[in-house]
């Protein structure tokens, strides 16, 4: 089983008023904002962001976030190097990390399976 495509881009900033309004800017639209400097934005049925503020003294990253159907059936080639096996999260989704040629890590998620 494949991955499914891309369910979105997570990314980090020193300032989630500014990064939101940014994006707003670009045609992005709101979908919810937390109360601890992080939010979600939609375009259309595209990939969304998700942006998270963190501290200065910490530097942004970006991640990619690919879609998987079902994390029980989902089994990668043996070339595809797992840096974490499926867990559950606590926005209710379950996910695994891999690491491409280069370091970065992407984050593959799947809906829970209740």
């Amino acid at each position: 089983m494949a991955i499914d495509g891309i369910e979105a881009v997570f990314l980090e900033t020193h300032n989630w008023g500014k990064a939101a309004k940014f994006y707003e800017a670009l045609g992005f639209e709101l979908d919810f904002s937390t109360d601890h400097g992080s939010g979600k934005l939609t375009r259309g049925d595209g990939p969304y962001l998700f942006i998270a503020e963190v501290p200065k003294n910490q530097e942004p990253r970006m991640q990619l976030i690919l879609s998987v159907a079902d994390a029980d059936a989902f089994r990668p080639d043996a070339g595809v190097d797992v840096v974490t096996p499926f867990e559950e999260t606590h926005y209710g989704t379950k996910e695994m990390t891999v690491r491409d040629p280069d370091g970065r890590i992407v984050s593959l998620q799947a809906p829970l399976q209740r």
